[in-house]
């Protein structure tokens, strides 16, 4: 009876603690872990990926379920897969947050909408960049490549009471400053054009102080700010393989991968 109660166990555990860690990514993640996907789905996808990859996974050393250790066990497993589905979310802000920058210089940014990943009233700008990026992230596989990483980092980080290193949680905190530049990059032609604009028109009311500057100048800008806007989804597969390379090494130095300069592994 002793051995029958052991083998339950060491099933349980090879489930329930590699259950939480996907689950939790897929909370967070981009796309899977946004307001508008039900968490029907997303607790059925955990179960489904669960059951796919407990079989190849590291057995389970650990398998005292109901001790106090299992409580610090699965904390680590949960934050793990936070970490990694938060990094994706990065990735997506950036691009909402260059949205939301070119729509406040266009005068676009009055016009919003719910963001539906977060629920919240962003300029449909963003929305927009925020679609497109999501598009992207499914076209060139980003959910695979990070089911791929998690699956490996049971290898690298196995199911125990120790979790990613603090060094790597300031790593993960230092990437929302790359974030904040990497909008600021993609946006600031954008920025600089308008300002342009702007300057004209501070000219165009100097030379001519009769002129209704108000009557034009908001048509005009709006205009050439659709027209900005347009120029600047030109290079926006480049930024984002440069943005999802940065995040997908910074994923491997989390979880300890050993990652190529392209970001794979």
């Amino acid at each position: 009876m002793e051995i029958l109660m052991s083998t339950i166990m060491q099933t349980l555990a090879s489930y329930m603690w590699p259950l939480f860690r996907v689950s939790s990514m897929l909370m967070v993640m981009a796309v899977f872990g946004a307001n508008t996907t039900p968490a029907r789905v997303r607790l059925l996808l955990s179960v489904a990926i669960t059951f796919a990859i407990a079989p190849v996974l590291p057995p389970v050393e650990n398998t005292e379920l109901f001790a106090l250790s299992a409580v610090f066990i699965s904390l680590q497993q949960i934050l793990i897969g936070v970490a990694m589905g938060f990094v994706t979310l990065l990735v997506m802000q950036t691009f909402v947050l260059t949205g939301q920058i070119i729509g406040m210089q266009t005068s676009l940014g009055f016009a919003s909408m719910v963001d539906p990943g977060s629920g919240q009233q962003t300029p449909v700008i963003g929305n927009f960049f925020l679609l497109l990026t999501t598009m992207i992230f499914l076209a060139v596989d980003g959910h695979l490549t990070l089911i791929r990483m998690l699956v490996a980092s049971f290898e690298t980080i196995p199911v125990s009471d120790s979790g990613i290193a603090v060094a790597s949680y300031r790593t993960l905190a230092e990437f929302g400053g790359y974030m904040f530049g990497a909008a600021l990059t993609m946006s600031i032609s954008a920025i600089v054009a308008l300002l342009l604009i702007n300057l004209s028109f501070g000219v165009m009311t100097r030379a001519s102080p009769q002129l209704n500057i108000f009557a034009i100048g908001f048509p005009v800008t709006m205009v050439s700010g659709l027209l900005i806007l347009w120029l600047t989804l030109t290079p926006i597969m480049a930024h984002f393989d440069e943005v999802w390379t940065a995040a997908q090494i910074l994923l491997c130095n989390l979880v300890g991968l050993q990652c190529r300069v392209d970001g794979g592994f």
